[in-house]
């Protein structure tokens, strides 16, 4: 990928969390943060406050869950949730292309089209949380109650 595209991303994820009056600022990290351990290191939080957008497909359309770093998803509860029968992670070319980001940098705005988007209720329990930015090297500070909102998100339990 190159650095152009890569600053357009970010640049799309500052407009529209701008658009949407989010109040976090997208800012640039020195290390990658393509996953949420290596995220919370070095933002110096607990790995939970990490908000990992992960794209799934039900019954074959996408939709992106905003998972707490220290859960991973329960695709059973997930398809429920969802009311679908089938639910898989979706592969990179089916990430980018829903939401117009790498995997690592997939931010929960910004995307080509909404998307349906649940959010895990164990956000709920830290003041803070953090997003990627559009970019492995970009992060945006918000809450559990705005990621709701800028992302028209349904509240969820689908840690496992």
């Amino acid at each position: 990928m190159s650095e152009v595209t890569e600053q357009q991303s970010v640049i799309r994820v500052r407009e529209s969390l701008a658009l949407l009056g989010a109040r976090g600022q997208v800012r640039a990290l020195d290390d990658s943060a393509r996953t949420a351990k290596e995220a919370a290191a070095a933002l110096g939080i607990e790995v939970g406050q990490i908000a990992n957008s992960l794209v799934f497909m039900a019954d074959g359309e996408p939709v992106l869950v905003m998972a707490s770093g220290g859960n991973r998803v329960d695709t059973m509860a997930l398809a429920s949730v969802l009311e679908v029968s089938h639910v898989e992670k979706a592969t990179a070319d089916e990430v980018r292309r829903a939401t117009g980001f790498a995997i690592g940098g997939v931010a929960p705005v910004g995307h080509p089209e909404p998307l349906r988007t649940i959010v895990d209720i164990a956000l709920s329990r830290y003041d803070e949380v953090w997003a990627a930015g559009g970019h492995p090297h970009y992060v945006f500070p918000t809450t559990y109650d705005e990621l709701l909102r800028i992302t028209a998100g349904e509240a969820a339990e689908i840690g496992a």
